[in-house]
C-alpha cells in the first residue's frame, strides 16, 4: 500500500483495513511499530501517527493484544474461533461459535465461498464504529455436505446445476461429459468435484443421478431427501444380508427366555402403519398380602431388533448412518431393510417374535409394585388401529372385542400415570400433527390434523414409563425413586458410578426467551413464572396453554412457548428431561426406526450380563450423530408436508378462505387457513398501503401512518394468489371483503 510523500493522505478507514489485513493474513506473528510501517509503506509522520492510533483501538477493543511495548499480534484467544457456517439467502450469512455464543455475521465476500453447515475457523474483524460485529472465514476445516440438488440448464457448450435456496453462493458448473445424460428442465443430484479458490471462483461438479422431470411427485420426493443428504435408495449388499437372515427361532433361543407367548397381548399402532415396534401384555396375578387390591403384571414388549443385527455388521454400518427412519408424506424410508423392519422384526399378530422387555406389576391406580427387565418371546393376539381402540374406549364399539375391559383398564393406568407425570412438572404440549391423505399417485386428497387421543395416550404412557424404568435403572446409583425401590436386579451399588448410557436429555428453557415469552404474553392478561422451581415454571406454563385454550391468541401463545423451549437430543452426559420432568430418561421402545433405541438394548443387555461400562466417547459420539441426524430427518418431514401443501391449494388459485396469521416476520405475515390448515406468505408489498416495521419483541407489523397492526393469530379473509410447487411456496393477499 504505497503512500508516497506528498501524495495523496491516507484516511483511517484505509490504515485500519491495511492492519486488518496484515494481522490476518499473519495470525501468529507479533510485529513491532517499525516492522507494522515497513510491511505498510507508512513513510510520512502523519500516516504513522494515525496507524499508532488505529494500532491502540484495536488494542482496546481486544482485537490486538500486546505481548509487550509497541509490539501487537491478533488476539487469539478472541479473534479466532471455530464453528459452523450459516449460508442465508439474503446473503445475511452467520458463524455459529462451538462454545454456543451467539451467531456472528459473515459478509459474502468474507465467506471463503463456505457452505451452510461447513465447520470453519474464523477471524473476528475489528470492530468498526456504528458496525455490527463482523467474522471472516481463514479456513474451511470439514465440509457439510459434498451433494447438491436443483435443475439442470444445458447449453451448447457447458451445463448449470440450478440450486435453490441456500446451498451455494452460485450455481454449480458441470462438464458435458459429466451430465450422465441429464436435459435441461430435470432435477439432478451433482458431486462438487472442485471447490471455489483464489485461482479459480467455479463450482465444479458432476452429475451422480438424474432424478427426472421437475414436479412429478417421486422426483420431488427424492429431491427433498437428496438435498439433505438423506438416501432415497437402499443398498443391495444390505439388502441381499437381510434376506440371509432367518425369521425361524429356535427351541434353544425359546428356552434362554421368558415366555409369554400365552399371555394376552396385542398391538395399537396407526392405520397405515408396518412396522410394529411394541406390544402390551395384561394379565391379574395374585397379590401375596391379600385379594385387595387387585394387581396386573403389564408387560411392554419391544422387538429384540440387536438380535438380528449384530454389531459391526453391514446391515448395523447402514442403520448406525442413516441414524432413523424418515416420514414423509407419502412414503418411509426406513433405516432398517424391509425384511426386518416390517417382517423378521414387526410384532406382527399371531407370528412368534422375539423381544426385549419391561414387565411390571401394577395395581390398578398405576403403582409399580415390582419390575423387571427381560429377553422374551410373544405371539401378539391382535393388532388394533388407535381409532379401533379409541371407539373401545368411548363405549361406542359393538361389544364384540373380547379384551375390552382390559384395554379400559390399561387406559385408566395410562391417565393415571399422565396426571402424576404433569402434577410432578411435566409440560402440557398436545401438539397437533398436520397430516395428508394421498392418492395412488401421492396426491393429496385431504388435509387434516391429527390430535393426542386416549388411545394414543395409552401407548405414549406405557412407553414412556418403559423408557423411563431403565433409564432410572442405569443411571440412579443411588436407587430412591419408585420404580427404582421396586426394581429386581440390574442396578448398580450405592455410591459407585453410573455405567455408559445413552440418555434422552431436554435442558431448562432458555431464561431469556422465557422473560421474552412473559412479556409478549402479558398484554392478554396472562402471567408466567420466569424463575423459581422447575416443576413451578412448567406449571405456569400449562396454566397459562390451559387458559389460552380456544382463544383468539392460542396459536401466538403456543408457538412462542415452544421457542422458549431447548430441542431434545441424546447423550451420555445425563441432565434429565424437562419437558416430561423426569430425571432419568432414555430411547428403548423403537429400536426398528431409531438407533438410540438399539444402541440402549446392547448397552442394557452387556450389563445384564455383567459386563463393565462401555466407552462414553465412543457412545457420546453416536449421541451426537443420531441427534443432528433426527434433526436432518425432521427438517425433510417439514419440506415435504410444505410440498403436498403447495400442492394441495395448486387448484385453488383465486379462491378466498378465512385464515389466521400464524407467523410474523420482517418481510411479511404467514398465515394459516382455517378449514384445512395450510400456510401461505403475504408478502409486505401486498399488505394495504403503507410503511410496516416489525416489532420484533411483541410479534407484529405495525402501519407508520395509520399504526395498523398485524399479530399472530389475527383472523383475515384470504386469496391464494401463486402456489409455486418447486419452490414449495404458497402466496396469498388479503381478500378485498
Amino acid at each position: 500500500m504505497g503512500n508516497k510523500k506528498g501524495g495523496k493522505r491516507l484516511s483511517k478507514r484505509q490504515v485500519a483495513d491495511s492492519l486488518q489485513a496484515l494481522f490476518q493474513a499473519h495470525p501468529g506473528d507479533s510485529f513491532t511499530l517499525k516492522q507494522i510501517f515497513k510491511a505498510l509503506h507508512l513513510d510520512t509522520h502523519p500516516s504513522k501517527m494515525l496507524a499508532v492510533d488505529v494500532l491502540d483501538e484495536m488494542a482496546w477493543d481486544d482485537y490486538l493484544s500486546q505481548p509487550e511495548n509497541n509490539v501487537y499480534r491478533l488476539n487469539l484467544k478472541t479473534q479466532v474461533q471455530e464453528g459452523t457456517f450459516i449460508r442465508k439467502a439474503n446473503g445475511k450469512n452467520s458463524f455459529l461459535p462451538d462454545d454456543g455464543g451467539k451467531p456472528i455475521f459473515v459478509s459474502e465476500r468474507n465467506s471463503m465461498f463456505a457452505m451452510g453447515g461447513d465447520r470453519v475457523r474464523v477471524a473476528m474483524m475489528a470492530r468498526r464504529e456504528n458496525h455490527i460485529k463482523e467474522a471472516i472465514v481463514t479456513e474451511i476445516l470439514e465440509r457439510k455436505r459434498d451433494q447438491a440438488v436443483g435443475i439442470l440448464q444445458v447449453e451448447k457448450d457447458y451445463a448449470f446445476l440450478i440450486t435453490e435456496g441456500n446451498t451455494f453462493a452460485q450455481d454449480v458448473l458441470i462438464p458435458k461429459k459429466k451430465l450422465k445424460g441429464g436435459k435441461t428442465g430435470q432435477k439432478a443430484v451433482v458431486k462438487i468435484t472442485q471447490w471455489p479458490s483464489k485461482e479459480s471462483k467455479n463450482l465444479i461438479g458432476e452429475v451422480i443421478d438424474v432424478l427426472g422431470e421437475q414436479g412429478k411427485n417421486d422426483v420431488e420426493m427424492h429431491a427433498i431427501l437428496a438435498q439433505y443428504g438423506l438416501p432415497y435408495k437402499y443398498p443391495k449388499k444390505v439388502e441381499d444380508a437381510a434376506n440371509k437372515l432367518s425369521p425361524d427361532i429356535s427351541e434353544e433361543e425359546i428356552a434362554r427366555r421368558e415366555d409369554f407367548r400365552d399371555v394376552l397381548t396385542f398391538t395399537i399402532d396407526p392405520a397405515d402403519a408396518k412396522d410394529f415396534d411394541d406390544a402390551l401384555s395384561i394379565r391379574q396375578v395374585s397379590n401375596p398380602k391379600s385379594q385387595s387390591p387387585k394387581l396386573y403384571e403389564v408387560g411392554v414388549h419391544i422387538a429384540d431388533v440387536s438380535h438380528y443385527v449384530t454389531e459391526g455388521s453391514v446391515i448395523d454400518r447402514e442403520a448406525e448412518q442413516r441414524a432413523t427412519s424418515v416420514y414423509l408424506v407419502d412414503r418411509t424410508i426406513p433405516m432398517l431393510p424391509e425384511r426386518l423392519c416390517n417382517f423378521i422384526c414387526s410384532l406382527r399378530p399371531d407370528e412368534e417374535k422375539l423381544c426385549y422387555s419391561v414387565i411390571f406389576v401394577l395395581d390398578e391406580d398405576a403403582n409399580i409394585k415390582e419390575w423387571h427387565l427381560a429377553h422374551t418371546v410373544i405371539r401378539s393376539d391382535r393388532r388394533f388401529a388407535y381409532e379401533e381402540v379409541q371407539q373401545i374406549l368411548d363405549r361406542k364399539d359393538d361389544g364384540s372385542v373380547a379384551f375390552a375391559d382390559l384395554l379400559r383398564l390399561l387406559s385408566d393406568m395410562a391417565q393415571k400415570l399422565r396426571e402424576r407425570r404433569f402434577k410432578n412438572g411435566a409440560v402440557k404440549f398436545d401438539r397437533e400433527e398436520l397430516h395428508f391423505d394421498v392418492d395412488a399417485d401421492g396426491h393429496p386428497t385431504r388435509c387434516y390434523f391429527k390430535k393426542s387421543t386416549l388411545a394414543t395416550q395409552l401407548i405414549e404412557e406405557f412407553m414412556l414409563l418403559a423408557n423411563r424404568t431403565v433409564a432410572e435403572m442405569i443411571g440412579n446409583v443411588g436407587g430412591s425413586s419408585s420404580a427404582e425401590k421396586a426394581g429386581k436386579g440390574g442396578k448398580n451399588g450405592k455410591g459407585t458410578k453410573a455405567k455408559t448410557f445413552v440418555y434422552r436429555i431436554h435442558d431448562q428453557p432458555d431464561p431469556q426467551k422465557l422473560e421474552n415469552l412473559r412479556m409478549v404474553v402479558a398484554p392478554f392478561g396472562y402471567k408466567i413464572k420466569t424463575e423459581g422451581t422447575r416443576s413451578a415454571i412448567a406449571k405456569s406454563l400449562n396454566k397459562m396453554m390451559a387458559d389460552a385454550d380456544g382463544q383468539r391468541e392460542q396459536k401466538l401463545i403456543e408457538t412462542m412457548a415452544l421457542k422458549a423451549m431447548m430441542k431434545a437430543k441424546y447423550s451420555t452426559h445425563n441432565i434429565g428431561h424437562y419437558g416430561l420432568a423426569f430425571n432419568f430418561y432414555t430411547h428403548f421402545t423403537s429400536p426398528i426406526r431409531r438407533y438410540p433405541d438399539t444402541m440402549v438394548h446392547r448397552l442394557l443387555t452387556r450389563y445384564q450380563e455383567g459386563g463393565r461400562s462401555a466407552s462414553q466417547e465412543h457412545y457420546e459420539e453416536l449421541c451426537e450423530h443420531s441427534s443432528e441426524m433426527e434433526q436432518t430427518a425432521q427438517n425433510a418431514e417439514r419440506d415435504s408436508i410444505k410440498y403436498k401443501m403447495v400442492e394441495f391449494m395448486a387448484d385453488k388459485v383465486g379462491q378466498e378462505f378465512d385464515a389466521h396469521i400464524s407467523g410474523v416476520q420482517s418481510y411479511g405475515i404467514y398465515c394459516e387457513i382455517d378449514e384445512n390448515h395450510c400456510e401461505g406468505l403475504i408478502g409486505m408489498h401486498d399488505l394495504d398501503g403503507d410503511y410496516y416495521e416489525f416489532d420484533e419483541r411483541n410479534v407484529q407489523l405495525i402501519g407508520r401512518r395509520h399504526h395498523k397492526k398485524y399479530q399472530l393469530g389475527d383472523a383475515l379473509r384470504i386469496k391464494v394468489a401463486r402456489a409455486n410447487v418447486e419452490k414449495r411456496q404458497l402466496d396469498f393477499v388479503l381478500s378485498d371483503e
